[in-house]
């Protein structure tokens, strides 16, 4: 039985397409290999210089390290934030935004079918040059109907560097709003501790208010009987009206800090007012420091992975300028009906089709392709020297923290002691002045200098608390790269997956579940 004509051209044209996909394995341009951070040459302990404080301890990570200061409060409101931040939101729409634009560039892999159809009622002019061959001039209809379809074999593999690239991009955009959400975690309990530290020291401003008007009512009284000299009771004043006007500013750092938590987490100005307005002490540090290893330095902070995402994406688009050289080759088809009549729509005679391949092959471009590729050549190198600065300053940020950490534990022992020297040299001087064993220049000394070490007690406590944060945030803690990692595979169903499979379940992990592409 001889086939049909329609259906022979229809197996020609699959062979084609077979034989053309068979030799679509092959993808121009370089493969990304994944760079090297030698973060294995990472010392996570303070230097030498510092004996006797609080030890490191290689345990990993906590990804809610604030819980390490056992403040209820600052774990309140770190929920919130990571709840209602608003930047972070827009960090999770621009993981919409690059899923969008992965599936944008991962359609040109597929065919492209289209339907079609028109009416029209035409009429040729009576004095028109088919009028004068003998072509009727009455009015009549045209009606068709029909389907096209179009599909470029990717042979040199330029749509697939392109959804390789988009997938790294958006694997880069995920990794970008995780470093959002470090930074937010740090930022929050930075502006808490600095909350409790300024609370902390308008009460050491109260309480040496308090001293200073007990000073001046007994040079006062001094005066009055005859035992004193102005010179006591305008030195006493002085001293009452200078710690008086600390208390306005403190009040409002006070404000300003519950404020800038308020838009950290969202909310109006003074909505925290209530919650956060009552004075709490510092929260303790701990006594044992985890800061993992070394060599999970590069997998725990995010912005290194981003650097190595972005890498990954610049590397795929040399693939792509390269094989813009080459020919592209597809194929196009179009099938349907057409007739005078809508009646005869339905019959096999209205059918029409066309098949075959389509080739484009660039001849002269002025320098544009040969121009294009040094310029992502040039990108790839950039994005390659980012990753080193962004794994250096990575290196720097750890050591730095480290050292700071140290240096404000032992800063604040130092303190301790003055503090409490001070405290009995006031309490000393008081009592001599009160006497007549001493003048009022020595307890005005005392006092200047109890506030002065009290004031740097609660700074270098705030500092030490603010070092611990610094810490944290430039060990890449407030995510949880395990859990992403492992919610990725499970949304594959590979733990070897490509990587813009990789991506799409990073981010089915930090957002909603991408929509269906249309």
């Amino acid at each position: 039985m001889t086939s049909h004509p329609v259906l022979s051209q229809l197996r020609r044209c699959a062979s084609a397409t077979l034989c053309a996909a068979s030799l679509a394995g092959c993808a121009v341009g370089p493969d990304f290999v994944k760079p090297e951070s030698g973060l294995h040459e990472v010392a996570l302990v303070p230097r030498a210089d510092y004996a006797d404080v609080a030890p490191t301890s290689d345990s990993d990570i906590p990804s809610r390290w604030w819980l390490l200061f056992n403040d209820a409060v600052l774990a309140e409101l770190q929920l919130r934030a990571q709840a209602d931040n608003l930047d972070l939101q827009m960090a999770s729409e621009r993981i919409e935004q690059s899923r969008a634009q992965l599936g944008i560039v991962s359609s040109q892999l597929r065919p492209s079918v289209a339907a079609s159809g028109s009416h029209m009622r035409e009429a040729l002019s009576e004095h028109g040059k088919f009028a004068a061959l003998g072509a009727p001039t009455s009015p009549s209809d045209f009606w068709q109907l029909g389907f096209d379809a179009s599909w470029e074999i990717d042979l040199w593999g330029r749509a697939r560097r392109a959804r390789e690239g988009a997938a790294a991009a958006l694997e880069a955009t995920v990794y970008d709003r995780e470093a959002a959400r470090v930074a937010l975690s740090a930022e929050v309990a930075r502006t808490y501790l600095q909350l409790r530290g300024t609370q902390a020291q308008l009460d050491i401003a109260r309480q040496n208010l308090t001293v200073a008007e007990r000073t001046l009512r007994l040079a006062e009284n001094r005066v009055r009987h005859g035992v004193a000299t102005r010179f006591e009771t305008s030195s006493a004043h002085a001293q009452w009206a200078t710690i008086k006007a600390m208390v306005p500013e403190l009040i409002q750092r006070r404000n300003t800090l519950m404020n800038t938590l308020a838009l950290l987490l969202g909310e109006k100005p003074r909505a925290l007012d209530v919650q956060l307005r009552e004075t709490m002490p510092l929260p303790s540090l701990p006594t044992s420091v985890p800061v993992g290893v070394p060599s999970e330095l590069a997998r725990r902070r995010p912005d290194i992975l981003r650097a190595e995402a972005q890498l990954h994406a610049a590397t795929a688009a040399i693939g792509v300028a390269k094989a813009d050289f080459y020919p592209r080759i597809g194929l196009r088809g179009r099938i349907g009906v057409e007739a005078f009549e809508s009646g005869d729509l339905d019959s096999w005679d209205s059918r029409f089709f066309s098949v075959g391949p389509t080739v484009y092959l660039p001849i002269f471009q002025g320098g544009r392709l040969t121009q294009r590729l040094a310029l992502n050549e040039s990108r790839q190198k950039t994005a390659a020297l980012a990753y080193r600065q962004t794994v250096l300053r990575a290196w720097h940020e750890v050591d730095n923290a480290l050292d700071a950490w140290a240096a404000q534990q032992r800063q604040h022992a130092d303190l301790s002691d003055s503090y409490e020297q001070n405290k009995q040299a006031l309490h000393a001087a008081e009592r001599g002045y009160q006497e007549g064993a001493a003048d009022y220049l020595s307890v005005l000394t005392a006092q200047r200098n109890l506030l002065a070490s009290q004031t740097g007690l609660n700074a270098s406590a705030t500092n030490a608390a603010l070092t611990l944060v610094n810490l944290y945030k430039s060990l890449g803690g407030g995510w949880d790269p395990d859990a992403l990692k492992t919610s990725s595979r499970v949304a594959s169903g590979d733990s070897a997956e490509p990587s813009s499979d990789r991506a799409v379940a990073i981010a089915s992990r930090v957002t909603s579940p991408a929509k269906a592409n249309q």
